[in-house]
């Protein structure tokens, strides 16, 4: 579907998805109007033979239609700017729709449903028995050679918080560091309305987390999440939590006091912060192990009552005792300070520009720069600036600096521009179509989302060879009045090596991802794209984006190297 794609045909499919069942156009009009959208039965008609047409939906007789797996992955990746708030308000519905009472333990809670192999259950059986996890609560369903084991999301809490009538506010997902089983800080944050992919989801390759070292010396990493309520609220919700305890959901790291900083993320005067575990925690300590898992979170509803006490829990975490002073730094904080020093001077080719580090083994240096050389010959537009530098480390690791497309931002407001860094993005490749698949925006996120991208494997730089394939790209906007002067610098940055794949005109939607108002918006493909493509091959790589400031002589262009 292309990025004119309009928004009623993707909830027509998001509401055939969301009842995975045949429904006719009377039930759709109604539920469109649940959602805002007035359309009457014959409207509803002619939008579904158009998406018959694209095969996103299949007629069924006369009962109606049914979306198709087409239909699925196009709602999956149509309007990414439109998928950013779908997220959000996929939470709020959730919420609104939990039911448990927890005196009686009856009615719905908030799951999450992965599916795992037989021989990972005794490593995620572990978890659930130190507490790491929201509830023990489980239930797990063979299928013909997997699990489906279904986990309490602790989006319940926050639906239970509020049909308490306390107003709450989920903020953010991320991970949390445990030093000798105590909670200290996060190290890494998503905020829920800035992206376009589960917040939490991000963090959930085995490489971030280390759920299975706090469980065997107390120290490591887990996934967590953080909600704010009023000081006014929380002796409800003290009285609350006290009566899920005695149903064994819990999972509660830290409670803060009023405008009292919690595990490093600061809090305004008069409300309160709460994180808690992630509910997909065990699952976590499977992946770690080795074990391949699709995880699916806040997928569904369940009755409480049909789980299962998967084992008897203990709490392996302390309480936190005092706030932590650091404080959790968001990208774009650090990604302004680099900017500001950034001198580089096209007509000179000299000056400081931003670096990408990647380290990797010594013994793989070759093999990772025939990769990175096949990358940027066949598709030099793949980087901001094909120019690179190997860095000794020690005798074992070198390290790969590539050029960020940050140092663009920063020579635009060398001249006088102000560009301001908006999403990381996926970009999917199809021929000659391009289009954002993922969006992350740079001040809702301590961590690159290129580096998460990579980390999840979820690249296709050597397909998008081939006409098909997805790379990292990133979008940035500059105020309208100032896109023939941006246009002018572009030009001689082009002259210079750079490369640029699309200035847009003001308020365009470029690639699928949304301008503001009043914008003009540029995309610039990301500078760890052949590192990306290192990794597809199998190289084990470490990547720290937006690392450091370097001088441009240091680097050699992909044919010196």
């Amino acid at each position: 579907m292309p990025r004119e794609t309009d928004k009623k045909m993707m909830e027509i499919l998001r509401i055939l998805a969301e009842h995975d069942k045949i429904l006719g156009a009377k039930t759709i009009a109604e539920e469109l109007k649940k959602k805002g959208y007035n359309l009457g039965e014959r409207a509803v008609r002619y939008h579904m033979r158009i998406l018959d047409e694209k095969g996103f939906t299949k007629r069924i007789g006369y009962s109606g239609r049914k979306i198709t797996k087409k239909g699925l992955k196009e709602m999956e990746r149509g309007l990414v700017y439109d998928q950013v708030d779908f997220i959000f308000s996929k939470f709020e519905e959730m919420m609104h729709y939990t039911s448990l009472n927890p005196e009686t333990g009856e009615g719905k809670i908030v799951v999450n449903t992965s599916t795992i192999p037989p021989e990972a259950f005794p490593i995620i059986e572990e978890a659930f028995k130190k507490g790491l996890c929201v509830s023990p609560h489980i239930k797990l369903e063979k299928t013909d050679q997997d699990y489906n084991i279904i986990t309490v999301c602790g989006t319940t809490i926050d639906g239970l918080l509020l049909k308490e009538g306390i107003p709450i506010l989920p903020t953010f997902a991320g991970l949390v560091e445990i030093e000798d089983y105590t909670p200290k800080r996060f190290t890494e944050l998503i905020a829920y309305k800035k992206t376009s992919m589960m917040p939490l989801e991000a963090f959930t390759a085995g490489e971030m987390t280390s759920v299975l070292d706090v469980i065997k010396e107390g120290n490591g990493k887990i996934p967590a999440n953080f909600r704010l309520i009023p000081e006014t609220g929380v002796e409800r919700a003290l009285k609350l939590f006290n009566k899920l305890q005695r149903i064994k959901i819990g999972g509660i790291l830290k409670i803060g006091g009023s405008g009292e900083n919690v595990l490093g993320i600061p809090v305004e005067d008069s409300m309160v912060g709460i994180a808690i575990i992630g509910g997909i925690t065990p699952i976590c300590a499977a992946q770690e192990a080795g074990y391949k898992t699709d995880i699916k979170m806040a997928e569904n509803l369940i009755e409480f009552n049909k789980l299962n006490l998967v084992a008897p829990s203990k709490t392996l975490l302390k309480e936190p005792k005092s706030s932590d002073k650091e404080r959790v730094r968001f990208l774009l904080a650090k990604a302004w300070n680099l900017i500001q020093k950034v001198d580089f001077e096209p007509d000179k080719m000299r000056g400081k520009i931003i670096a990408n580090i990647s380290i990797l083994k010594r013994k793989n240096l070759d093999t990772a720069i025939k990769i990175i050389k096949e990358i940027c010959e066949k598709k030099p537009e793949y980087s901001p600036l094909p120019y690179f530098k190997i860095i000794d480390l020690n005798e074992n690791e070198v390290g790969i600096a590539t050029i960020c497309s940050l140092t663009i931002d920063g020579i635009l407001i060398n001249h006088g521009i102000m560009s301001t860094p908006t999403y990381s993005g996926l970009l999917e490749i199809k021929g000659d179509m391009r289009r954002f698949v993922e969006l992350t925006a740079y001040n809702g996120s301590s961590l690159d989302p290129h580096q998460i991208y990579i980390s999840k494997d979820m690249t296709k730089v050597h397909d998008s060879l081939k006409g098909s394939g997805r790379i990292l790209a990133s979008l940035r906007e500059i105020p309208y009045i100032a896109r023939e002067e941006t246009l002018e610098v572009i030009e001689k940055l082009q002259e210079t090596g750079f490369n640029i794949l699309k200035t847009g005109k003001t308020n365009e939607i470029l690639y699928n991802a949304k301008v503001k108002r009043y914008k003009a918006g540029i995309i610039i493909s990301g500078g760890l794209n052949p590192i990306a493509a290192v990794k597809e091959k199998g190289l084990d790589i470490k990547i720290k984006a937006v690392e450091s400031l370097m001088d441009i002589n240091k680097f050699l262009s992909i044919n010196e190297i």
